[in-house]
């Protein structure tokens, strides 16, 4: 079983709403690779929120876990985009996935996972920060604890991003984001010496690094693969990445070797940015 929890919302696109929220979109992805998936995450007592639960049960995913605020409002984002497809993101703040609490079943679910994606970015008020917390410290030993780190505008500190990967099993990230990282931790070197020290510094099984079009890396301290991705027609690339974490934990929960996670990583990812939005409705595709 895995979870996805934090922010579920709407991406306002030029051509209307889609669902999103990263660890949202990581369950959908999963789900149609054949995980039972649930979400944690909160939306509001409205009429966007009753749109997102119908969408969820259209889906075949549970909203047992999706709880309904009475004063905030659920949550969206105003999503551009540029010449390539490639996103700019306006996160609205004060809104009923900030305040995610944590719940005996939030508890319960965490302590059955099989694997759990989260991001940086519902860490940016307290109440959701500690219910994720929660829901990590009661994982069992063995459950890949996958951030898929996210930076957004500023909802980070070195203090949050630390607190996180000390309870991470896997980091993913993008170059920038490594960057920022590096710059963070006073890493020194090329690519190869970053993840090398991320993977030691933080104990670290994997760390997964995309690339955009250029494809992926996977490396831990025994292993490592690199990927040149797929050329596809990008309409846009949001939830690329949530569906290249998808593919990366169904690969490693099933004790796939690593050249075989990445291809079918990239391959996923690619498939998204060929659709609108981060939900497609057929998340495969015939590559080569």
């Amino acid at each position: 079983m895995i979870v996805g929890i934090g922010e579920i919302l709407w991406d306002i696109l030029p051509e209307g709403r889609r669902l999103g929220g990263a660890p949202a979109n990581f369950v959908f992805q999963a789900q149609s690779l054949g995980a039972a998936g649930y979400i944690v995450s909160r939306v509001g007592k409205d009429q966007l929120g009753e749109e997102i639960l119908s969408q969820i049960k259209s889906f075949g995913l549970s909203p047992l876990c999706i709880s309904t605020d009475i004063v905030h409002p659920t949550g969206t984002v105003s999503v551009s985009l540029d010449a390539k497809g490639i996103p700019k993101f306006t996160i609205h703040e004060n809104v009923a996935w900030d305040y995610l609490e944590t719940t005996p079943e939030i508890l319960n679910l965490a302590s059955r996972a099989d694997a759990v994606c989260f991001g940086s970015l519902a860490q940016r008020l307290k109440v959701s920060r500690r219910t994720i917390l929660n829901f990590l410290e009661k994982t069992k030993n063995d459950c890949l604890r996958v951030f898929d780190i996210n930076l957004r505008q500023s909802y980070y500190s070195e203090e949050i991003i630390t607190r996180l990967l000390s309870h991470s099993t896997i980091l993913k990230l993008n170059g920038e984001e490594m960057a920022i990282l590096a710059k963070m931790f006073g890493l020194k070197g090329g690519e190869t010496a970053i993840l090398d020290s991320l993977v030691n510094r933080f104990t670290l099984d994997l760390v997964a690094l995309t690339k955009g079009e250029k494809g992926s890396r996977l490396f831990s301290r025994s292993a490592e693969s690199t990927h040149p991705g797929f050329s596809v027609h990008v309409v846009d690339t949001v939830g690329a990445g949530d569906a290249f974490t998808a593919a990366l934990v169904m690969g490693v929960l099933r004790g796939k070797p690593l050249d075989e996670i990445n291809r079918e990583a990239n391959r996923m990812a690619s498939f998204v940015c060929t659709q609108s939005g981060a939900w497609t409705e057929k998340p495969r595709v015939s590559l080569p």
